[in-house]
């Protein structure tokens, strides 16, 4: 304690300025004595001197409520290794904080400690013990002026702390009674008074505020209270040391006396002093705490009135919108007329609303492509423009029903049904299969032996399978085969980008519940899909390889488009999911344009293999290409994740032109629907938390290009098939001997004996493996005479280079169609 009175004047004024915004008078006599005196280790803010900047601690009349803090440097006793190291300790609403860093108060916190329980000793003239329960704090100030800081800033936090925590439950049930009274009061009150009586209502929010500040004022009472406490305990300490110092008779004793007795006067000024300063906030809150209300209560007058005015207006349209329905023409004619009247009503009324409030929509971007947030536009400024996704017949909607099927989704559903059942009477086909057994079976016993190992080379027991093979599989992604033929339709490259866009998508649409394995078809094995009178294409499939097992697909359509894929099937047992990579191009044609698109297909993750419920997700980008043109588009089939709050199954994308400007915005999910969003103006935003430049895109109303057909009834019992996939195994004639519907062991599954078909299934792949070795035999013979051997030659495919990626790829030769018309079926091998 001997150094206090040599720092009575920094103790003062950084006492002072820390316990309150007004310094000491007292110490205003010397300021460059105070400067120079004050400790450099120890401030309230970094870079501030004796803590100015920090605010005061809990005691003190803060300027607002809840700015009771007091920061700063202290040394503290970790472990004898290391002894005092310096932490940066916080106090704050009762409770001391530590960091090893102010940097960490964002992020860290070392320790707290809760004042209401803790116990506060003074051991020497720096040291600080708290202890609270089993925790202790030794803490260690650079000074001791230093220590009586924080000595001071804990006995005023610690008062306060214990005051709100015996008041805090009696408060709160008070100040909810007292909302609930006022409330009902309120609410009494407004149902007897008119539009003109506004003093009553006016009268009872004067009561809740003054509730409030009635309360706020008896928490600076409070205070006082806490401060007048102090006063009288350093006045006591300080009339003992003046007893002490009449009692002294050393001189050298005397000099040490008069120092505490210099150090309990500047404690007992600074006490002082927060309590006039406390009289002082008293004071400024009754004077400004009218002024503040009333001008609460002035806002909350004008938003009510701008919310009735509102009210009133939704209702005048309202009623304009009834009488339009009952008075528009047609009524008479029936059902349909009334229900297009109606619908043309809201979509007028959808258009009136949107001029006075945009509707905005977000849009994550993908990893590899610049963030993007959409903007709906004005759909009255879409009409101006004359701009929309017909793409043909210069731009009218009715040429092809595109717009009712952006409008009204369900038109399109309707509109496909009706289709199909038209066409169903042409020729029909089946609409269901024998129900699936239920066979129980121990699947860890047969996957044990199987992690890591190519699916192919895996023998698998019809038990896992679906009665369809990879190639019908490969078929089914023609289900949706009408996106292509009204791409044909569009004359604007991007707006026909947007619908193979969608058609790509909706490939993966039969999957979400498809958990099972398709049957692996035989090396040579084929598939036809003839609905040239139905749907105007046929459809052929060949495996042309058994390892690594691929597929060649040929589609052609009468009504102006070409598809052809290889796709090579590489997949891994992980244990806990299954991994399937399509590996390979699709390349569609258009003949009438002669536009080219290239583009693969994603990853597909089968989970819960070992334990739990089957569920299968996609996951990855595809870029679609258009060769002719140079447009891209690029969509991200976001993977599932249970921490992210995006749409499961979501597929987001960009349509691009050659030069990189981008014209629509896909969003969707990939088991559902897929819409597309005209861009009409984009302009760069903020920068994302990733470093990516965000893109805001202006659009138009979103259109529905696609939508799934719902499942036939009972398909959770038939392998959750559509109703093409009920079709694609249903026995045809005048197929090739080769043809997967002929095959044995698929048939007996597909009929429920599963039993007879896991024998048979066994028979197929020994005939395969035998024919196989004879190849291999061949062809070391034929090495060993130095001749050239070919090995398998694909019947109905030859593989030529692609001239768009550079590939190997097998390439429909002909000669199909042709043989099945004069069912001249001698070049098939015999497989089955």
């Amino acid at each position: 304690m001997g150094k206090a009175a040599a720092l009575c004047g920094s103790s003062t004024r950084g006492l002072v300025s820390l316990l309150s915004a007004v310094p000491c008078l007292a110490c205003q006599e010397a300021p460059g004595a105070a400067r120079r005196a004050e400790p450099p280790a120890m401030s309230a803010e970094p870079g501030g001197a004796g803590g100015r900047g920090g605010g005061g601690p809990a005691g003190a009349p803060p300027a607002a409520p809840g700015s009771d803090t007091y920061k700063g440097w202290l040394f503290k006793w970790t472990n004898y290794l290391k002894g005092y190291q310096r932490r940066w300790f916080v106090l704050s609403n009762g409770l001391l904080s530590y960091y090893r860093t102010q940097a960490e108060m964002a992020h860290t916190c070392r320790g707290t400690i809760n004042l209401s329980t803790a116990h506060i000793e003074t051991e020497d003239s720096c040291n600080i013990v708290l202890s609270n329960g089993g925790r202790t704090y030794h803490l260690k100030a650079n000074s001791e002026v230093e220590r009586q800081r924080w000595v001071t800033a804990l006995e005023l936090a610690k008062a306060k702390a214990i005051r709100m925590r015996n008041n805090q439950s009696e408060s709160r049930w008070q100040s909810c009674s007292r909302q609930r009274q006022v409330m009902h009061e309120a609410e009494t009150r407004a149902r007897r008074t008119d539009d003109s009586g506004d003093e009553e209502p006016a009268s009872q929010s004067d009561k809740g505020e003054l509730h409030g500040t009635l309360k706020t004022l008896s928490s600076k009472l409070e205070d006082l209270s806490t401060c007048n406490d102090l006063i009288a305990k350093h006045g006591a300490a300080l009339q003992r040391s003046l007893s002490e110092l009449e009692n002294l008779k050393l001189p050298a004793e005397s000099g040490e006396k008069i120092k505490a007795v210099n150090e309990r006067a500047t404690l007992f000024r600074i006490t002082s002093n927060a309590m006039i300063n406390a009289c002082r906030d008293f004071l400024d809150l009754a004077e400004t705490h009218s002024r503040k209300w009333q001008r609460v209560l002035q806002y909350e007058r004008e938003q009510r009135i701008r919310l009735e005015e509102t009210i009133e207006q939704l209702a005048k349209q309202h009623n304009s919108l009834e009488r339009a329905c009952r008075g528009a023409p047609g009524l008479s004619a029936g059902g349909a007329s009334i229900t297009n009247t109606a619908k043309g009503s809201v979509q007028s009324a959808k258009g009136e609303a949107s001029d006075e409030d945009e509707e905005t929509e977000y849009f994550d971007a993908m990893e590899d492509a610049p963030a993007f947030i959409t903007v709906t536009a004005d759909p009255k400024h879409h009409r101006r423009s004359g701009s929309n996704l017909s793409g043909a017949s210069e731009g009218h909607p009715e040429d092809w029903n595109l717009e009712d099927s952006v409008f009204d989704s369900s038109n399109q559903t309707s509109y496909n049904e009706s289709t199909c059942k038209d066409l169903l009477q042409k020729k029909r086909r089946r609409t269901r299969i024998p129900d699936k057994p239920n066979y129980s079976l121990n699947l860890w016993s047969i996957m044990k032996n199987c992690i890591g190992k190519e699916l192919s080379k895996i023998p698998m027991p019809v038990n896992f399978n679906e009665p369809l093979s990879m190639l019908q599989r490969l078929t089914e992604d023609l289900e949706y085969h009408e996106l292509l033929d009204k791409a044909v339709k569009c004359e604007s490259s991007t707006e026909q980008m947007c619908f193979v866009a969608a058609f790509s998508v909706s490939s993966y649409s039969t999957t979400v519940h498809r958990t099972a394995k398709p049957f692996n078809p035989l090396l040579g094995e084929t598939y036809e899909l003839d609905r040239l009178d139905e749907f105007g294409f046929r459809s052929l499939c060949e495996q042309v390889s058994h390892h690594p097992p691929a597929a060649a697909h040929h589609v052609y359509s009468k009504r102006g488009w070409t598809l052809w894929q290889e796709i090579t099937i590489a997949s891994k047992f992980r244990g806990k999911y299954l991994s399937i990579m399509p590996l390979g191009t699709i390349h569609l044609e258009f003949h009438s344009s002669g536009n080219h698109y290239v583009w693969r297909k994603v990853t597909s993750t089968v989970h819960n293999i070992i334990v739990g419920k089957l569920w299968i997700d996609q996951s990855g980008e595809i870029e679609i290409v258009n060769h002719k043109s140079k447009d891209k588009c690029q969509l991200k089939f976001t993977p599932y994740s249970y921490f992210s709050r995006d749409v499961p199954r979501k597929v987001t994308g960009v349509v691009t032109d050659a030069d990189g400007k981008a014209h629509y915005v896909m969003s969707g999910t990939w088991d559902e629907k897929m819409e597309c969003s005209k861009i009409v103006q984009s302009s760069h935003g903020s920068t994302s938390s990733e470093g990516k430049q965000k893109t805001v895109y202006q659009t138009l109303s979103p259109k529905v290009l696609w939508k799934k057909y719902p499942l036939p009834e009972n398909a959770e019992n038939m392998y959750f098939f559509s109703d093409l996939a009920l079709t694609l195994n249903e026995p045809e004639e005048r197929v090739a001997p080769t043809d997967s519907r002929l095959r044995p062991d698929q048939r007996l599954m597909e009929s429920g004996r599963w039993d007879e078909a896991n024998v048979e299934k066994q028979r197929l792949e020994e005939k395969q493996r035998a024919v196989r070795r004879r190849r291999e035999a061949e062809a070391a013979e034929a090495l060993e005479e130095g001749k050239d051997y070919e090995g398998y030659i694909p019947l109905w495919f030859e593989r030529k280079v692609d001239p768009m990626t550079g590939e190997l790829i097998c390439v429909y030769k002909g000669g199909y169609w042709e043989a099945k018309d004069k069912q001249d079926w001698s070049m098939c091998p015999d497989i089955f």
